[in-house]
């Protein structure tokens, strides 16, 4: 209808056209009331005539407001085909929802709790939810797209102007509702090739075995906590001894450089007893340098050292939504103070009173449901997500928060 126009500028169309028309029927809705009181007032007429239907009137006021309701479809489906209708050439971002945080994934494959885009430059959000239902609300761009759990939706917008603008959450998703926001910073190319390859350098920085094993998916079968998923533990896996099945006979293999390469490269040729032969080569997706550095991590590095900002795991998962750094009670307890702290809480329905130390921490994060702190609702979601590295950071974190 308009081509010339961005989607914003539509949207802003549609809701002109709509208010414009809505206050001329008002308008004229009052007038005529107003002149039927004074032409047909008792004292002119005392005598009430008895009209018996009129064909004109009648097919006037039918195919008049038949008109105005179709008009006002066309030119909102106008607006809304132009918010479904992202440039080839848009920025492509993952949006995650969760209670009560929002998370953005760049190409480049780091995320943020903010959104940076560059200015000029059209953005095309891919939108999703983790738990509940959610709504990615943006104002400035009039944006209001549902996040819901396993379905996938988009829109996209124009960043043509800098600035910061807000986004919030449209749909009651619990009671840290009010808190979900976040921001959208349009910069300059300059500005945002700056926060790329900070973030890129954020990234490569300190390599660690967690982060390495996440880059590539191990931790989806394989634990580092020495739980049994689908293939084994990677807990303390270098020279340990593996009895493990080559050519249909049994054997032990240490798990040395050579054996962990091999099993990364060519997986069906030495198969841990007990499993399934079911891991697929990484020959042609792993680089040789990853793969060098993951068999170096291996050999050097215990999985439980970490190196990533614990404030930054808990500003990405969203904790700092429900948990205050300053004692300050919201959503849940607050952080600050909480390490070796005395809590009541409530396990299998009784209470029962504990210090808050390094495992309860863990078990409260991964397994939030099983001790419910008393004066609290069981409303925090698992993050079993976290990779072994991340869930250290966290950890030493909220101590670190409590000892302030």
């Amino acid at each position: 209808m308009y081509p010339q126009l961005d989607s914003v500028q539509k949207v802003d169309i549609a809701f002109y056209y709509i208010i414009g028309i809505s206050i001329v029927i008002l308008i004229g809705i009052v007038l005529t009331m107003l002149y039927f009181l004074y032409k047909y007032n008792h004292k002119r007429n005392p005598e009430p005539a008895d009209i018996k239907g009129n064909f004109l009137a009648e097919t006037l006021w039918t195919v008049i407001p038949t008109l105005i309701a179709i008009s006002m479809f066309l030119v909102g489906w106008d607006s809304f085909t132009a918010l479904r209708s992202a440039p080839k050439s848009a920025l492509n971002i993952n949006v995650e929802a969760r209670m009560w945080s929002w998370n953005f994934t760049y190409p480049q494959g780091f995320s943020a709790d903010e959104l940076y885009v560059s200015v000029g430059k059209p953005v095309k959000l891919n939108i999703t939810s983790k738990d509940v239902i959610h709504s990615f609300y943006a104002p400035a761009y009039r944006i209001k797209v549902d996040a819901v759990p396993g379905m996938n939706t988009y829109t996209w917008f124009n960043p043509s102007k800098k600035g910061v603008f807000d986004v919030y959450c449209a749909e009651y998703c619990g009671v840290g509702h009010s808190s979900m926001m976040s921001k959208i910073h349009v910069v300059s190319s300059e500005k945002y090739e700056e926060f790329i390859n900070k973030k890129l350098s954020e990234k490569e920085s300190a390599v660690t075995l967690p982060q390495l094993l996440k880059k590539y998916n191990c931790t989806d079968c394989h634990s580092l906590d020495g739980t049994v998923l689908v293939g084994p533990t990677l807990k303390d896996i270098y020279e340990k001894e593996v009895t493990v099945i080559e050519n249909g006979k049994e054997k032990t293999v240490t798990a040395d450089e050579d054996y962990l390469r091999e099993s990364i490269l060519n997986p069906s040729q030495k198969v841990v007893k007990g499993f399934d032969a079911i891991m697929s080569s990484y020959k042609n997706d792993i680089s040789e340098k990853d793969l060098e550095n993951m068999i170096t991590l291996f050999a050097g590095e215990k999985v439980s050292d970490s190196k990533t900002d614990g404030k930054k795991v808990a500003e990405d998962s969203g904790c700092l939504g429900c948990h205050s750094t300053d004692g300050t009670v919201t959503v849940g307890p607050s952080f600050k103070g909480m390490y070796k702290s005395k809590e009541t809480v409530i396990r299998n329905g009784k209470k029962i009173e504990i210090i808050v130390d390094e495992q309860y921490l863990r078990d409260s994060i991964q397994q939030p449901g099983e001790d419910i702190v008393e004066g609290f609702d069981p409303m925090m979601p698992s993050y079993n997500n976290l990779s072994e590295e991340e869930l250290d950071a966290l950890v030493e974190y909220i101590k670190n928060v409590g000892k302030k």
